[in-house]
Order: structure tokens, then sequence, then C-alpha cells
């Protein structure tokens, strides 16, 4: 047992190993510009980068919204098809299912 025990010792006695595997640690979990810092500042630049491409699509999506509201048919359909405007003499039907109807509490 003794052997085993100097095997696995001996290089720990030396001077350098030591210096090495010390700045290793303190580079790892103690320095100002460690590995676990660095580990983190990725993860935010992912998530960060993954937000500036949702918003890149919405702009996108904004962008073919202002272009169909730009013309006059447009306008004319969002209010038709949002606020159910409508032109003087012309009456709207709006015809809604049953299983597009939301339930209350008194329906169940």
């Amino acid at each position: 047992m003794a052997k085993f025990n100097k095997k696995y010792i001996k290089p720990f006695k030396n001077f350098f190993v030591l210096t090495a595997l010390g700045f290793a640690i303190w580079m790892i979990f103690f320095d100002t510009h460690s590995w676990l810092l660095h580990r983190d500042l990725n993860k935010d630049i992912e998530a960060l980068e993954k937000e500036k491409e949702y918003y890149r699509n919405e702009m996108k999506k904004d962008k073919k919204a202002i272009e169909a509201l730009s013309t006059e048919e447009g306008v004319e359909k969002v209010a038709r098809e949002t606020y159910y405007m409508k032109k003087p003499n012309e009456e709207i039907y709006i015809i809604e299912y049953e299983d597009s109807i939301p339930k209350t509490k008194e329906d169940e």
C-alpha cells in the first residue's frame, strides 16, 4: 500500500507541478477572467443573440403590416375585418360557429 501512495503523491512534491496546479485552480475559479465567468457570459451572449433574432423577425412582420396598411385597400381590409366598420347603406352579418365562441362558467 505504501508504494501505491508514493507513486501518486510523488509528482505533487515537485515545486513546478504544485505551482502549475495552483495557477490552473486560480485561473479556473478565482481570477477576474475565470473560466466560470466566461461560461456565464457566453450563456448571456447566446440568450441575447436569440432575443436579437426574435426582434428581427418581429420587425419583418411589422414591415409587412406597414406595407399592407400603406394602401387604401389594406386600410379598408383591416378596418372591416378587425373593427367591423362598414360603408354607408351596407349591412354586415357576423357568423360565429358554436366551437369558436368562448365558453363561460354559466354555459358549463
